[in-house]
Order: structure tokens, then C-alpha cells, then sequence
């Protein structure tokens, strides 16, 4: 028989600290390294705790300088100050909200792949930067209907789904979790219970997904981003 104790316990297939991180930092007002992560983060989330300012989203598919903000419903925003860089071990930020003068800060970064490369497990094709391990993906794509599927990369179903417009002028955050299942959705940006229609992600599957009819923002040439999840024994858990 072994001790009871941390290093008689067998090795974990996905080490958490390699692939998330949250960082404390305190704003500059100027130009900063935020590091830390352990790794070089491909999606960051940024969040001043002292000062007004909104939730702040840079991921390395869309490419630095290019934001969207959980708490609007805006389209994405495009500043070069906003991150400069992506980091070995972090990143480098300006304008970021976090970063303004005696800011009390967080930033939670995950893990993916880069910038990406092509799926074509969909109906249309998407840019997809997937980490495998940790059951995490960035997918990025065009909509050209409400019927279109898109290719996630994951290697099984997700368990949550983040998905926001990039281009539509005002359109609502949308969240599918294994909670609710197909037909049912929450919205990120405000306070209502759970939606439930059938053209609310229709089809999630271990390749693909549809958003529906209610999620699509409508148009022909839309852009979209994802942030797609499925549990990870030892590292992550979706549920409610």
C-alpha cells in the first residue's frame, strides 16, 4: 500500500495550470507585459475590479487589436493599442480597460493552437484553433444562412458554446450548454431566464453545430466567433 498524499497520485493527462490561468495585475495607464500564464495564451478576458469598464475579449484567431465586450451587444472593435501582442508568457497590453491607470485588474487566459487553420467538418468552412487536451477551441467563420453548419474541432460534443456576431451592429451574446441542450439558449449580455425555441442551436454534435434561426443575426456574409468547451476529466467541468 501507498501513502495517502499528492505524489502517490497517478499522473493527470491534462496538467490545468498548462493550458488556464488567471492573473492579477494592476493597470499603468501606458503600455504593459502582463505575464504569468505559464504558456503563451490564445484567448484572453480582461476585467478591471476597482473601476467601471467592460468585460474585454481578444483571441489570437480574430488577431490582436481586435475586441469584443460581453457586457454590450456591439459589433467588434478594432483598436491597434487595445493588445499588442500575444506572449510567450502572456501578453502586451495598452488600452485595454484593465490596464487604466491604478486599475485593480484580472485576466483569465486559456490555451489553444495559434491562429488557427481550416475546418470543413461544416456546410461552410471555418478557421478553427483547437486544444485537444483541454477540450477547448476558438472557431471563427461567415454566415451565409441560418441553416449553415459550422465545424468546432473538438474532439467530442461541446459542453458550452460562447458565440457573438463580430459584424452585426447589435447582437445579442449566445450560450448553449449540456444543461439545456439543443433548442434552449441563454444570453450572456442581460438578466432574462433561459430561451427555448427549436431554431435555437437546432444541431450540436461532435463535429459541427447550427445556431438557429433566433441566434443568426442576419445577412448573407455575417462574421462570427465561438468559444467552445467539452469537459476534461481532472480539469474541467461543465454543468449547472
Amino acid at each position: 500500500f501507498l501513502a495517502l498524499c499528492t505524489s502517490n497520485l497517478p499522473d493527470v493527462a491534462v496538467v490545468p495550470s498548462e493550458h488556464f490561468n488567471p492573473v492579477l495585475y494592476t493597470g499603468n495607464g501606458g503600455t504593459q507585459s502582463i505575464t504569468g500564464f505559464g504558456f503563451q495564451p490564445d484567448w484572453i478576458w480582461d476585467k478591471s475590479r476597482n473601476q467601471t469598464g467592460s468585460h474585454m475579449l481578444v483571441d489570437a484567431v480574430r488577431g490582436v487589436g481586435k475586441y469584443l465586450r460581453t457586457n454590450l451587444t456591439s459589433a467588434e472593435g478594432v483598436d491597434s493599442s487595445i493588445l499588442t501582442s500575444f506572449d510567450s508568457d502572456g501578453v502586451t497590453v495598452g488600452d485595454i480597460n484593465g490596464n487604466a491607470s491604478s486599475s485593480s485588474s484580472v485576466m483569465w487566459g486559456w490555451k489553444a493552437n495559434g491562429s488557427g487553420s481550416s475546418n470543413t467538418n461544416g456546410s461552410i468552412n471555418s478557421t478553427v484553433s483547437v486544444n485537444t487536451d483541454a477540450g477547448f477551441s476558438i472557431v471563427s467563420w461567415t454566415q451565409t444562412g441560418y441553416t449553415d453548419s459550422v465545424g468546432h474541432g473538438l474532439s467530442k460534443t461541446p459542453d458550452m458554446i460562447i458565440l457573438k456576431s463580430r459584424s452585426a451592429t447589435t447582437a445579442n451574446w449566445w450560450v448553449y450548454t449540456n444543461t439545456g441542450g439543443t433548442g434552449k439558449g441563454l444570453v450572456l449580455n442581460n438578466t432574462s431566464a433561459m430561451q427555448t425555441s427549436s431554431y435555437i442551436f437546432p444541431t450540436v454534435d461532435s463535429t459541427k453545430f447550427i445556431q438557429g434561426a433566433e441566434v443568426y443575426s442576419g445577412g448573407s456574409n455575417v462574421t462570427y466567433i465561438a468559444y467552445c468547451f467539452h469537459s476534461v476529466d481532472g480539469y474541467s467541468k461543465v454543468g449547472s
